[in-house]
Parts: C-alpha cells; sequence; structure tokens
C-alpha cells in the first residue's frame, strides 16, 4: 500500500548568512573594522534565529503565561510564570547584549545599528520577547536622559547586564481605561505618606511584561491640575527583598489577540512605593526618550517579522508542488511574493536609518538638523513599517494555503503578533498627527523629509533607478502641496487626511532610501536584487494622497 504523501514543512537555515539584506546594508554603513568585529555576534545569532530558538518555539507554542493569585494557604502572591521559550529568551537577551550593546557603545555611534541588528535577528524565534526588551532600552535611556544619579546607579546596571542573574526587564505603565493614548486623562494618584514617601493609587488597565523587576509609570500627584502636564514620571520597583509585590495586585491577564507570550495585565495600585523620576510635573514629556526607543523597537520587530514570514514561504515556495511544477515555478506565485520582498526591503532601510540617527544621537554627534529629521522619522518610521507588517503577514499565511490557516503549523501568530505593531506606541492615527506636530503649524519641517529623499536621490546614478527615485520626489512633492492647500483650508481637512499624508512620507523616504541602497549595491556587489525591490516597492505604490487638484 503505497504511503501518503505528507507536505514536508518550511525550513530555516542560519538567519545571519540567508539575510542578503541585512548582510548587505551592514556592508554599506559600517566601516570594515567594525563589521569584521560585530558579524562573530550576528551570525551566532542567527544561527540560534533559525535553529535551536525556532525549534523551541514551534515546541512551545501552546504554553502561555499563568497567573497565580493566591497560594495554597490563602495568601494573595499574584506570581505569573512566563512560558519555558521565555525563560531562555531572557538568559540567551541578556548574555548577548541585545540590550546591553547599545550602552556599551563599544562601536561609538554603529553600536545602535548593531544593537538593532541584533534585535532583528531575536526576535522572530522568541514570540515577542523583544516587548520588555523594548522598555527595558527605553527605560535605560530615559534614565540616563533624567539626570537622577541615585536612580541610574540603581538601575542601569541592572537594565545594562550581560549577567542574566543581574539582568532586569522593565514595564511601561501608562494605559488606562479613561485614556488609552489620551494619557492626560490617567487617573493613578500619587500621594506623599507620613515618611515623605510616594505612593501610587489607581488602576493600570494594561501593562505589558507585567513579571518586570521594575517599571515607569504616570501618575498625578495629589493638588496637580488635569491634562499631561499635570502628571509626573515614577519609578516603581515591582517586588521587595522577599520578592513579594510593593502594594500592587494582579486583576486578571489579558485575553489577547496576539502577542500571548507576553504576560499583559490589569494591575491595581494601593499604596505602592514610587521615587520621582524628575519633577512634580511634564511626566508625558520625561517618558518621551522611552516612547522613542520603543517606537524604533516596534519598527525593527515589523521588519523582523516580515522577514521571518518571507524566509518561510520562499523556502516552501522550493518544496510544495501544485499542478505539475513548485511554487517557486509558478511566475504568479513568484511575482506576489518578489512584490512582499520589496515591502519588506523598503521597511528596513527606513527603520535602520532611524537606528542609524539614534547611534548618532547617543554618541553625542547629532546636529540640530539631524535631531530634528529623527523626532519626525520615528512616528512616520513606526507607522509606515507597522501597516506594511500586517499586510506582508496577511499575504504570507495566504502564500501556504490552507496551512497558513492552520495553528499548528506556526504561522497564524505572525499575522496575530504583527497586528498588535500599529496599536503599541500610538495607533497609526494617533502618530500621523504626532508626526504633523512634530513638523510645525506651517508644515516647515517637512523641507526635512525633502532635504533627505534628496540626498538619497542624489547617489542614486543606475538609470534603471531613475523612475524609483522620481516617483519618491513626485510623492514628496505631492503631499507638501495638499498640505499647504489643506492648511489654508482648515484645521479640519489636515487632520482628516493626516494618515494619507503621513503614509505618503513615510512610503517615498522608504523608496528614496532603498534606491539609495540598490544603486550602492549594485556598484559594490554587482547585485540587481535590491534594484529590482526597488522597482518593484514604486510600482506598490508610494503616493496615498488622493481627491487632489
Amino acid at each position: 500500500m503505497a504511503q501518503p504523501f505528507n507536505q514536508p514543512p518550511p525550513q530555516l537555515c542560519n538567519q545571519y548568512a540567508d539575510d542578503r539584506v541585512l548582510r548587505s546594508y551592514l556592508r554599506r554603513v559600517l566601516p570594515p573594522e567594525v563589521l569584521s568585529e560585530i558579524e562573530p555576534s550576528l551570525s551566532e545569532m542567527g544561527e540560534l534565529a533559525g535553529g535551536g530558538l525556532y525549534l523551541m518555539q514551534l515546541a512551545d507554542r501552546l504554553n502561555e503565561p499563568v497567573l497565580t493569585q493566591w497560594d495554597a494557604w490563602g495568601e494573595r502572591v499574584d506570581r505569573i510564570e512566563v512560558s519555558p521559550l521565555w525563560r531562555v529568551a531572557e538568559r540567551i537577551a541578556a548574555s548577548r547584549g541585545v540590550v546591553a550593546t547599545a550602552y556599551e557603545r563599544a562601536h561609538g555611534r554603529h553600536s545602535r545599528v548593531h544593537q538593532s541588528a541584533l534585535a532583528y535577528l531575536f526576535t522572530p524565534s522568541t514570540d515577542i520577547y523583544s516587548c520588555p526588551l523594548a522598555m527595558t532600552d527605553g527605560a535605560a535611556r530615559t534614565l540616563l536622559s533624567s539626570g537622577n544619579e541615585e536612580l541610574i546607579e540603581r538601575a542601569l546596571p541592572h537594565l545594562t547586564s550581560r549577567d542574566p542573574a543581574q539582568f532586569w526587564t522593565s514595564g511601561q505603565w501608562m494605559t488606562e481605561s479613561t485614556g488609552g493614548s489620551d494619557v492626560g486623562l490617567t487617573e493613578t494618584v500619587a500621594r506623599r505618606d507620613e515618611a515623605g514617601v510616594w505612593r501610587l493609587y489607581g488602576r493600570k488597565w494594561f501593562t505589558s511584561a507585567t513579571n518586570s523587576q521594575m517599571a515607569l509609570t504616570l501618575a498625578r500627584p495629589e493638588g496637580n491640575g488635569a491634562g499631561g502636564a499635570g502628571l509626573a514620571l515614577f519609578f516603581v520597583e515591582t517586588r521587595d527583598e522577599r520578592g513579594r509585590l510593593r502594594n500592587i495586585h494582579v486583576n486578571r491577564l489579558k485575553d489577547k489577540l496576539g502577542t500571548r507570550k507576553v504576560p499583559t495585565a490589569e494591575l491595581t495600585l494601593d499604596g505602592t512605593p514610587a521615587t520621582l523620576v524628575r519633577e512634580t510635573t511634564d511626566g508625558v514629556r520625561n517618558i518621551a526618550p522611552m516612547l522613542n526607543i520603543t517606537r524604533l523597537w516596534n519598527g525593527i520587530s515589523a521588519v523582523a517579522l516580515m522577514r521571518r514570514g518571507l524566509a518561510l514561504a520562499f523556502d516552501y515556495a522550493q518544496r510544495r508542488t501544485a499542478f505539475g511544477s513548485t511554487l517557486s515555478e509558478k511566475p504568479l506565485h513568484t511575482d506576489t511574493l518578489s512584490g512582499l520582498q520589496a515591502e519588506m526591503e523598503a521597511a528596513f532601510h527606513f527603520a535602520f536609518r532611524t537606528a542609524e540617527l539614534v547611534g548618532i544621537e547617543e554618541a553625542g554627534e547629532i546636529n540640530e538638523e539631524q535631531a530634528k529629521l529623527l523626532r519626525l522619522l520615528t512616528p512616520l518610521m513606526k507607522l509606515t513599517t507597522a501597516r506594511q507588517a500586517v499586510a506582508v503577514a496577511s499575504e504570507v499565511l495566504e502564500a501556504f494555503g490552507g496551512a497558513g490557516y492552520v495553528e499548528d503549523t506556526g504561522l497564524p501568530a505572525l499575522l496575530r503578533d504583527s497586528q498588535v505593531l500599529s496599536i503599541w506606541e500610538g495607533t497609526t492615527n494617533v502618530l500621523s498627527l504626532d508626526a504633523l506636530r512634530a513638523m510645525g503649524r506651517d508644515g516647515a519641517g517637512l523641507e526635512l523629509i525633502q532635504a533627505e529623499v534628496a540626498r538619497c536621490v542624489q547617489e542614486i546614478k543606475e538609470p534603471r533607478l531613475s523612475r524609483a527615485a522620481h516617483a519618491a520626489e513626485r510623492a514628496i512633492e505631492h503631499a507638501a502641496a495638499w498640505l499647504n492647500q489643506a492648511i489654508k483650508n482648515s484645521q479640519d481637512e489636515v487632520e482628516a487626511g493626516a494618515r494619507r499624508f503621513a503614509l505618503t512620507l513615510g512610503r517615498a523616504l522608504s523608496l528614496a532610501l532603498l534606491a539609495r541602497h540598490a544603486a550602492w549595491s549594485l556598484e559594490h556587489e554587482g547585485d540587481e536584487q535590491a534594484l529590482q525591490s526597488a522597482q518593484r516597492f514604486a510600482q506598490n505604490g508610494v503616493d496615498l494622497i488622493f481627491n487632489f487638484t
């Protein structure tokens, strides 16, 4: 009797060695001696990501965080147990310096690019362990920016440690049921007790990575006015020396669409001791360094998930036979994957360009124009790459047919986990308005985007890239014309079109960055694949402004 057919599953190899886009980019932006020094760490992470970690991820699929609120003798313990994969991920993240690399600054301004590359390789095989790492990185950056030496001395060595026994992660407790993105509606109150210790009282509706050793959170000191200006930023150590929560009750874990390995909880703070990070006002402004870093991580994670889905889809296309040949021999299938690859490559160059600017800022080498550009690119990059990640993940699942819809292939998690990226750290609409604010009331900041696109275009000499370069320039010009007219018409018109405007800017700049790299790759590597991706991304469409005459 003939054996029934079983379709071989897609496989992964070393995710650094197999990643043309990452390796080519690093050859362009890093000095040869820096690349030579960091490449072993990337190759080792790539081997883990495509090997042992990936296999563990598949085996760990059904495990999720478990909350035990009471022990056998009736004591409130609120203990959260994470999955085996997450426990391994924490040790690897610490020992491999996925946070620490950015703060050790062994390679100056290039250290942030090195760290982003590590995170990009690490993220897809660890079920969004990038979430606590992003907040940990953001907390370290925020404390350094605060100038609070006592807190820096207390927390920074833990947040940036390579020793898993000393390593801390940090939470970010901002979301309340009253406000969501409008944190100015925060109801948590801060009061001083008789000993002068600040204590927090309130309910945090959505706190990610709730098992972290510390958190940064917003609260309103008693007597302060309403709105964001009346909030203050506080540092909280979650447990005391005996491991007990410090007047924190875990009401429940959230039952989420995706990121199900992330222990996200609703908390009640009932006199939780806290330390003021800076002044008793302007907490939203003071936590901004954290948001900027977590938005960078959001973009890097978006690109990483796109890359993982495509790595699996391309491999599967060579293994799956239908209608007489493999999928990789079907022109329509390969055309579909080529379009998705173009989206991923454009997103990659946007996210890593933002990482470059963060590294320049952290090295103290940033000029005024670059600092303003970074302020503008961060929300644009986050919102653009997040939308791309959701669209690409959906198409990737479809590329597997029915297998893409079956849970035990592990593929549906790619779509569920991608969906969070457009929600966390600011929705697309909220960040579109943020980008408009960064430009100023008259839109003058748009000139920075135009200048960045122009710099890219000036470096493109390859005639086959001229249409892509001009498409980026035309989209930016169209966006500028729309904004000028909308400002004259009404503020409502500006706000209503903010999303289309922001996505046009993001996609146009992504195209310019991709085309610039394609020109470099063709000249220095003789590789036409990036050129083809740039041409295809231009065909995918970059100008989303419409109804404008």
